[in-house]
């Protein structure tokens, strides 16, 4: 990942990277809405003009990965893939989407499954039950965990992707938003903005802190506050979005094991050093057993579980 991050630097940082260093840095912040969820980007800068550059070439990288990674989108590049599960057809891949399927199935390896890059039939099954009010039947359920299995994603030396069984698709949402994170912080950087916070719908990628302080001040609903600098903080959980049925709250996480919303799932919140190895494990710590969990929390270093956070500045 770390190649790719560098390349998104140059291309979309190169032409700004001498117009933001040379003067006193002022405090800058620009939004727009991707992946279904508001992104904010507040960094220091010398001028507001580069400053727009940058921030322009930040939204159009996080636009372009938008177009390839979402499952709501039919001419996605990931929906370019589905159409060709079972064929045998390799889909040459773009380099982004080449580089996260690489982390994600590193990451469905390490979390036993919990977290599996394959899970869009279950993903589409439990959304369209979700519209109904209702759990999915049985025979609906089957079909779609048939279906899933990141053991059944292909990823060629070259390039190329294939999902090896028809009716697979990808659902990349428990990492997507932190790499987005991460590649808009290099994209920042290679305009020579170095302080520099990403919020992807709560979500939190940071670089260097502010001037003159030890790190961005981030609220937990406990009142405790983290001074994060780079690193990333994500949450998971079933605060907000769930589906009741006869008094049981299925969270919106889905379980490849069994294909159903995650019950009494606890809101999960994840220090980690980058944005997409804390997205990770907040989705992955969701669904996993206690132990399980922590041992997977536990090899990854630099990583921990915070309370939940709320607010930044």
């Amino acid at each position: 990942m770390a190649s790719l991050v560098a390349a998104f630097a140059f291309v979309f940082g190169l032409l700004g990277a001498d117009g933001l260093a040379a003067q006193t840095p002022e405090r800058f912040e620009f939004s727009e809405v991707h992946m279904g969820t508001e992104f904010r980007i507040v960094f220091y800068a010398s001028g507001a003009q580069a400053a727009d550059a940058a921030a322009r070439s930040t939204f159009a990288a996080l636009a372009r990965l938008d177009s390839l990674f979402s499952d709501y989108r039919d001419d996605s590049e990931i929906a370019e893939v589905a159409a060709r599960a079972g064929s045998g057809a390799l889909h040459v891949a773009s380099p982004e989407l080449t580089s996260l399927l690489t982390e994600a199935v590193r990451w469905a390896e390490r979390s036993g499954g919990a977290f599996d890059p394959t899970l869009g039939p279950l993903t589409k099954l439990w959304r369209w039950s979700a519209r109904r009010g209702e759990l999915p039947d049985s025979s609906r359920l089957h079909e779609a965990k048939s279906r899933v299995g990141f053991e059944g994603l292909r990823i060629e030396p070259s390039g190329g992707v294939a999902l090896v069984r028809s009716g697979m698709s990808l659902d990349l949402g428990g990492i997507a938003k932190g790499f987005a994170g991460d590649v808009m912080l290099a994209i920042l950087a290679g305009y020579g903005v170095e302080a520099a916070l990403i919020d992807a719908g709560g979500d939190l990628v940071a670089g260097a802190a502010p001037p003159g302080t030890d790190g961005w001040r981030v609220s937990g609903s406990n009142g405790a506050v983290l001074l994060l600098a780079h690193g990333a903080v994500a949450t998971s959980g079933d605060r907000f979005r769930y589906l009741e049925v006869d008094g049981v709250k299925y969270s919106h996480i889905v379980d490849p094991r069994t294909g159903l919303g995650v019950v009494d799932v606890p809101t999960v919140t994840v220090l980690a050093p980058n944005g997409t190895t804390a997205d990770v494990l907040a989705s992955a710590l969701s669904i996993m057993d206690p132990e399980d969990g922590a041992d997977l929390l536990a090899s990854v270093e630099g990583a921990r579980r915070l309370e939940s956070q709320g607010t930044h500045r």
